[in-house]
């Protein structure tokens, strides 16, 4: 009987293990074909970034995905999310990139990995961590020794988790990216195929290519592996191009194709109607070439990770908080209009008899009447342990990676005068005697103001925000932040600071201090709410300065006055039923004591 029992177990735990194991498949490229298991595959595939949708909510969208014709997703790889300090690795909660490829084989769809440790992606730094910027002689995109040994302990660490993913090994990644639009910054091959090496070392040994927009492709592209196209949609053109650096063959692939845009401080909204797209999707897959939208859904950069654009000639322009992107799925994750007529042309392009999913209803929205905030935490409260220097010093020479650093000193009044900031990177609130007298802002190039101080030792204390690093472009190696140069007063160098972090990350554990209860310069807010019933929601910051907001912990974003964003989203994912905790930290209006949510979003407002 013993022995029966034990037979038993042995073919149940067998069943179970082969029902779980997942079937292995082929995905090769032919001459004009992507061939999945020998058969022509036509990729159409949607962009969507695992950190920019709460995790509870990754499900969620890739139904959407499914339910507009997708078939495939793609996804970036964020090095500073992975390995925010050096040594230090981190796939857990929203970072956890297992877990949301797993939940798209799960719901039947493939993936294009995209784990360059440069993904530009309007991301801060262009998804390189801070601490980069501390190793000396380091040059990032580069054959640089330091580089290089940086990137390959990193890659090797995403290889431990992801190469078992992929398709040759029963996994759902189709193909794997290397490096990212490297043709719009260099054309060294050499360091593409120390890519490939390192990528192949890691365990990526499945099928790898390069993407580059189409001027740029000749230069970015190493021989020998797929050149994908990125912002060229004319059928003829994208096989012309292709052909000319594949040997005469396909297959073809547009790596990102743009049916909108992303926004930045400043600027207005960025919307394409869709008719202007529909015409060429229908042209691009009755060519047979296969596609990546990006976006398909943008979702929201939270924690300080928007990053920003800069060249030569024209202003620092740090990007909002919101990717709505006028994308098919809005910021909340709802189908637009755009949604609708993608799916209606994809339609057009699938077997006979095959029918797409029913789309998912548009998700509960709720307004929150005007909500009572206490001043729980100044800026003497909130700055860490800092440094004494002669001149001020750097966000990376404290090794504070996001937020804030508070600037303090003594000088003698009685005078009146110019302030200038020297490189101030990015945006500064000054104080004279613990009261805010003015802002500089280097968006705008605003790096000086006419100040008058009273008589005696006066505290001139400097609150620097960094806006978020510079994303791409040749400025990647000029990304230090916080105040960078000199400043000086009355035509004098200022001298002998405090430098003092101010990370905001940890927003737990304030208490209300009624000394507070007339702040005059940047200031931390509480308050709580209760729910009845959850839904998505949108927090009006219109009649606010410029800050963050935490919801129940969780970081939602910037907000500023000056728009095009005017509402943060909160995804009802992050609301409990009952007690919820909101905490506001404003830098300009620390008057300001009430705040509300309303059930649509405001993205297209400048003031």
């Amino acid at each position: 009987m013993k022995s029966f029992i034990l037979a038993l177990l042995t073919v149940i735990l067998f069943a179970g293990g082969r029902a779980q194991a997942q079937p292995k498949h082929q995905f090769t490229l032919g001459n004009t074909d992507f061939l999945l298991d020998g058969k022509p595959f036509q990729m159409i595939s949607g962009e969507l970034h695992y950190p920019r949708i709460p995790r509870e909510a990754w499900r969620d969208r890739m139904k959407m995905a499914k339910a507009m014709g997708l078939n495939t997703i793609g996804t970036y790889v964020f090095w500073n999310l992975h390995e925010p300090q050096k040594g230090v690795f981190d796939f857990s909660g929203n970072n956890d990139i297992v877990e949301f490829i797993k939940i798209a084989q799960q719901e039947g769809l493939w993936v294009i990995l995209r784990p360059s440790p440069y993904v530009c992606a309007e991301w801060e730094f262009g998804g390189y961590p801070y601490w980069l910027e501390n190793e000396k002689g380091l040059v990032v995109r580069s054959k640089n020794p330091q580089y290089l040994k940086e990137y390959e302990s990193y890659i090797k660490e995403l290889g431990k988790k992801l190469a078992p993913y992929q398709i040759n090994h029963g996994g759902n990644i189709l193909m794997i990216q290397i490096e990212n639009e490297y043709g719009s910054y260099g054309s060294d091959k050499e360091y593409l195929a120390i890519n490939q090496k390192m990528f192949k070392e890691a365990g990526f040994d499945g099928l790898l290519y390069t993407c580059d927009p189409a001027a740029d492709l000749v230069k970015g592209h190493l021989p020998g592996l797929l050149p994908a196209v990125n912002g060229l949609d004319n059928p003829a053109k994208v096989k012309e191009l292709i052909n000319d650096n594949h040997g005469g063959k396909g297959p073809y692939y547009i790596a990102e194709w743009y049916p909108a845009w992303f926004d930045w401080w400043g600027t207005k909204h960025h919307t394409v109607p869709a008719e202007q797209y529909t015409g060429k999707l229908d042209s691009v897959l009755a060519a047979g070439i296969s596609i990546n939208m990006y976006m398909f859904h943008g979702g929201t950069t939270r924690g300080f990770m928007n990053g920003a654009n800069y060249s030569d000639g024209k202003a620092y322009e740090p990007q909002i908080s919101s990717y709505d992107y006028d994308a098919p799925l809005d910021e909340a994750g709802n189908a637009t209009p755009k949604f609708w007529a993608f799916r209606n042309v994809i339609q057009k392009h699938l077997a006979a008899g095959v029918k797409l999913p029913e789309v998912p209803k548009a998700k509960p929205t709720i307004a929150i009447p005007a909500i009572t905030l206490k001043n729980v935490a100044d800026l003497n409260s909130l700055k860490l342990k800092g440094a004494n220097s002669v001149s001020p010093l750097t966000f990376e020479d404290l090794k504070l990676d996001y937020g804030y650093m508070l600037y303090h000193t003594t000088i003698k009044g009685g005078k009146s005068g110019t302030l200038k900031i020297k490189e101030l990177r990015d945006y500064a609130v000054v104080m004279i005697n613990g009261k805010t007298v003015g802002t500089l802002d280097r968006r705008t190039g605003l790096d000086s103001m006419a100040i008058s101080l009273p008589a005696g030792n006066v505290a001139l204390d400097i609150l620097v925000e960094n806006l978020g690093r510079i994303n791409f472009g040749k400025y990647l190696l000029q990304n230090k932040k916080g105040i960078v140069g000199k400043v000086i007063f009355d035509g004098k160098e200022v001298k002998n600071w405090q430098n003092n972090p101010i990370p905001v990350k940890k927003v737990d554990g304030y208490a209300a201090k009624a000394t507070q209860s007339k702040a005059v310069a940047p200031v931390m807010k509480s308050g709580t709410f209760n729910l009845s019933s959850l839904g998505d929601t949108y927090l009006d910051m219109s009649n606010w300065g410029k800050g963050v907001v935490w919801i129940n912990g969780h970081n939602l974003g910037r907000y500023w006055k000056v728009g095009p964003q005017q509402t943060l989203y909160v995804p009802r994912e992050w609301l409990h039923h009952g007690k919820n905790q909101i905490l506001v930290f404003e830098m300009l209006k620390p008057q300001n004591n009430r705040i509300s949510a309303i059930d649509k979003p405001i993205l297209d407002q400048l003031q």
